[in-house]
């Protein structure tokens, strides 16, 4: 027990009242301030790994905010939080999303476009971006270059955020979309499970009923390319879907781990047997916690699973509306993604979102070469759920390829040679006899030595510089 206060001297009342009166002034201001702390704190949910590429490097920076992490029962990263569960005054949640592996943030929000209500969280005024990583320094998400030292990110199945995974930024951008700043950023796995079937010529393979399509701008984390894919592998994908049952790769890596995720187009939604279809998989949801927002056939979702049952439909353990946009958010929006429903510039659809585009700066090709499967990148606003569109970039066409450039911007470190270096985490292969060198040469490449590398290719999780220029 602490010690009693001693008793004040008779003649010292004055001084005692005073006494009295600060500390209850001080209380008040206390109460004053938790209040207002409970009624302007950030909400619950959400997701915190370490998001540190090239944190062991010179020059390397770490996002802030990040929770403690762990790895959780089916492989995927996890936080010491927990799941989509209700907001605290103090933003942190808890909830069953970090006992099934599923990341978790201490100050993203409660809805499904990870907007908070306050504090840390990201206002419906904020831009958005979602697609694939095609750069880093910080990261650099459709050509828009992000900071993100103050984000808070949620990545799951993955340490680290690293070229080709797809990727949803909610933050500010400059109004030509080249620069912006995050606050928060969350990337998970579209796709793992066991490879069914491989078709080389086609450059597509299968999991789960899903047709995996790959091209030139897929990169190959832990493999040679398509070629080292074969039936009875167990691959982990990151990838935009397009129509039902399909998913273009933007990263494909070997897995240990065997926990199922598939991401799709919902079909066929049953609400009587809670089942509803995945391209030609079935999958049950009456076990999985309620989804944040309803169910519809048409919608984004990604599922998680235990296992995948010999017979009958897939039982989820997760089920989450992905890539989906709020639609009260009337600021800038950048989305990548494959073309569905095409109905001409002024009304197709890229991740379930529709766009209009019939003002748009073209570039990248001809507006006759869109069409449902071109995967392209689209900036705008965002109005009452639509993007109308200021510029359109074509990405790949199906059948006649199309541009693909990935960089990295930081200092170099891990230095062994031209072929050997990393920057940002990312290794890199500078010894090509084509490489580029600007405002010096290979001699010039070492430890602590700041430096751009574009590239349009990454095999065997190396990028294959094309051009590196001295900073």
């Amino acid at each position: 027990m602490p010690p009693k206060r001693p008793r004040q001297p008779t003649g010292r009342v004055g001084n005692e009242s005073a006494a009295m009166k600060s500390r209850s002034f001080r209380i008040g201001l206390v109460a004053l301030v938790v209040a207002c702390l409970l009624s302007c704190g950030g909400g619950g949910g959400g997701g915190g790994a370490a998001f540190v590429p090239g944190a062991t490097e010179a020059g390397g920076s770490q996002a802030a905010q990040i929770a403690q992490t762990g790895v959780g029962a089916d492989g995927s990263t996890t936080s010491n939080a927990g799941g989509n569960g209700a907001a605290t005054g103090t933003g942190n949640s808890a909830g069953a999303n970090g006992a099934s592996g599923s990341a978790t943030s201490v100050s993203s929000g409660g809805d499904d476009s990870g907007v908070g209500s306050g504090g840390t969280g990201v206002s419906t005024a904020d831009a958005v971006g979602i697609g694939g990583v095609n750069g880093l320094g910080s990261i650099i998400l459709n050509d828009v270059r992000y900071d993100v030292d103050n984000a808070v990110v949620d990545l799951q199945d993955t340490p680290a955020l690293q070229i080709g995974m797809t990727a949803r930024v909610a933050g500010t951008v400059s109004a030509d979309f080249a620069t912006g700043v995050a606050r928060t950023v969350s990337s998970a796995a579209d796709l793992r499970g066991v490879v069914q079937a491989v078709n080389a010529s086609a450059g597509t393979f299968s999991v789960l009923g899903t047709t995996v399509s790959t091209d030139s701008s897929t990169v190959w984390g832990n493999l040679a390319g398509l070629s080292g894919v074969g039936a009875g592998a167990i691959v982990q994908v990151w990838g935009l879907p397009g129509l039902p049952g399909q998913l273009a790769a933007t990263r494909v890596e070997i897995s240990t781990v065997q926990a199922p995720i598939l991401t799709g187009i919902v079909q066929n939604l049953d609400t009587g047997t809670a089942t509803f279809a995945l391209g030609p998989l079935v999958v049950s949801y009456g076990a999985a916690p309620v989804p944040l927002a309803p169910l519809a056939n048409g919608t984004i979702v990604r599922v998680r699973a235990a296992a995948l049952p010999s017979i009958g439909p897939l039982p989820a353990t997760l089920v989450q509306p992905w890539y989906a946009l709020p639609a009260a958010n009337n600021g800038p929006a950048s989305l990548a993604g494959v073309v569905t429903d095409y109905a001409g510039l002024g009304s197709f659809r890229i991740l379930g979102t529709r766009v209009d585009a019939s003002n748009a700066q073209l570039t990248g090709g001809p507006a006759g070469s869109i069409g449902n499967g071109v995967r392209v990148v689209v900036d705008g606003t965002l109005v009452n759920g639509v993007i109308v569109a200021s510029k359109l970039k074509i990405m790949k066409v199906p059948g006649t390829g199309g541009p693909s450039s990935f960089s990295v911007i930081g200092t170099i470190g891990g230095f062994s040679s031209a072929s050997s270096f990393r920057v940002r985490g990312q290794p890199i292969d500078a010894s090509g006899p084509g490489v580029q060198f600007i405002n010096g040469t290979a001699a010039n490449l070492g430890n602590g030595t700041k430096v751009t590398i574009s590239g349009d290719q990454v095999v065997n999780g190396v990028l294959q510089a094309q051009v590196v220029q001295f900073n």
